[in-house]
């Protein structure tokens, strides 16, 4: 594989695993909606839950990656005593869903929203899901490739010649 600029996953260990081995030095997004929904499993209380999740979704909507820093800092301060192992964990686990406000990735807005999260992956998952339902049974593994194969070019087209999905500042088409 060549040419992949940045990651968009979850905390998958077999996906870290593989971009160690084969995709050193790329840069790595964390999903900004696993990370704000495993955030809940560190938040004791209830009643603070959305106090919680908004301190976090403003971190991810920072201008800058400055900016998020310190609004994760901040946010850190804030729970370090009412919550210390929530804040623990935003310090380690938060900054991996900030890769996509680097500036090395020369982003522009719109496409930094569309890959803060997993979405377009998972709706071509579901996609695929849903077609494969409707035959329910393959004679072999090759229908079945050629149906998904098929699928996947169809989406692949249409994420290059169709609507652009996400720009370059350059204007150039991903």
């Amino acid at each position: 594989m060549h040419g992949i600029e940045l990651v968009v996953s979850d905390d998958h260990k077999g996906i870290k695993g593989a971009l160690k081995a084969r995709l050193t030095g790329v840069p790595w997004q964390r999903c900004q909606f696993h990370l704000q929904r495993n955030a809940a499993a560190y938040v004791a209380r209830k009643d603070q839950r959305a106090t919680v999740a908004a301190d976090i979704r403003a971190v991810f909507n920072a201008p800058t990656r400055v900016h998020a820093d310190e609004m994760l800092r901040q946010a850190v301060t804030k729970y370090r005593k009412s919550a210390p192992r929530l804040a623990e964990w935003m310090e380690s686990n938060i900054p991996e869903g900030l890769t996509v406000l680097d500036e090395k990735l020369d982003l522009t807005d719109l496409a930094r929203r569309r890959l803060q999260t997993t979405n377009g992956l998972e709706r071509v998952n579901k996609e695929v899901k849903r077609r494969t339902r409707v035959a329910t049974l393959f004679p072999n593994e090759q229908s079945l490739l050629r149906l998904v194969s098929a699928l996947l070019m169809e989406i692949s087209e249409e994420w290059e010649t169709g609507r652009i999905y996400i720009a370059n500042k350059d204007g150039d088409s991903a």
